[in-house]
C-alpha cells in the first residue's frame, strides 16, 4: 500500500507530460475509447496506451475492456489529492507574501525623513 507522499508522486510524475495532460483534459469531458484518445495525437496507438498506463498506475484513469474495445475513463480522488496538495502551499505563501507586503509598505524607522519639497511656490 503506498502512503500519500507515494501516491502524490505518482500523480505528479503522471501529470509532468504533456501528452497524459492532453489525455487527461480529454478524459474530464467523459469517457473515451483508447482510439478516440488515440486518434488527434500525432503517435502511434502502442506509446498512447503506454501513456494511459502511466495514468492507470497512478489512479488517474481506470479503463475496463468489453470484447475488444477498450474504455477509459478520469478517477477524480487522485487529481483531488493533488490539488489539494498545491492549495495547502498556496494558502501559506500567500500568507507569507502577505506579510511580506506588509512589511514593505510600512515606512522604514532607520529610513531618512523625506526632505520637504521646497519648490512648490517658485516660478522657473
Amino acid at each position: 500500500m503506498l502512503n500519500e507522499e507515494e501516491r502524490l508522486d505518482l500523480v505528479f510524475r503522471a501529470l509532468a507530460d504533456r501528452t497524459r495532460r492532453t489525455l487527461v483534459e480529454r478524459l474530464l469531458r467523459g469517457p473515451a475509447t483508447v482510439s478516440e484518445l488515440a486518434a488527434p495525437l500525432p503517435m502511434t496507438l502502442a506509446a498512447v496506451v503506454q501513456h494511459l498506463k502511466v495514468l492507470e498506475a497512478a489512479g488517474i484513469v481506470r479503463s475496463e475492456k468489453v470484447g475488444r474495445v477498450r474504455t477509459c475513463r478520469i478517477e477524480p480522488a487522485p487529481l483531488r489529492e493533488g490539488e489539494s496538495w498545491i492549495g495547502d502551499r498556496r494558502t501559506t505563501w500567500e500568507s507569507r507574501l502577505d506579510a511580506l507586503d506588509g512589511l514593505l509598505a510600512a515606512p522604514r524607522r532607520d529610513a531618512p525623513a523625506a526632505a520637504p519639497d521646497t519648490t512648490e511656490g517658485t516660478s522657473p
